[in-house]
């Protein structure tokens, strides 16, 4: 998987950069989960993966390459109290479910 920052925007009200990206994945690899898209945007842009919340991705029709857009904060506190809430269950790690007690 081969990321690159096609462009970035820095939004200083809400103190974010907004960035657009594109991976290319490979003809026989499927579209990267977002929580790996979030942990390479974090790398390429040198910054804590708390503070990177994938806003969107898809895969362009018939070719090995996705596009989509991503907000970096500049702390992460800041990010969950801007990000909606689906937004942040997505950038999440599932949860794994409880086994009950018996």
């Amino acid at each position: 998987m081969e990321i690159k920052i096609v462009s970035s925007k820095n939004n200083p009200l809400l103190k974010r950069k907004e960035v657009q990206f594109r991976i290319d994945h490979g003809p026989q690899a499927k579209t990267p989960a977002r929580l790996e898209v979030r942990k390479a945007l974090a790398a390429e842009l040198k910054v804590d993966g708390e503070v990177v919340f994938v806003q969107e991705m898809r895969t362009l029709t018939g070719m090995s390459t996705a596009v989509g857009s991503a907000n970096v904060y500049e702390k992460a506190e800041q990010g969950k109290l801007v990000e909606p809430g689906h937004i942040m269950k997505r950038n999440n790690p599932p949860e794994k479910p409880k086994e009950e007690a018996t």
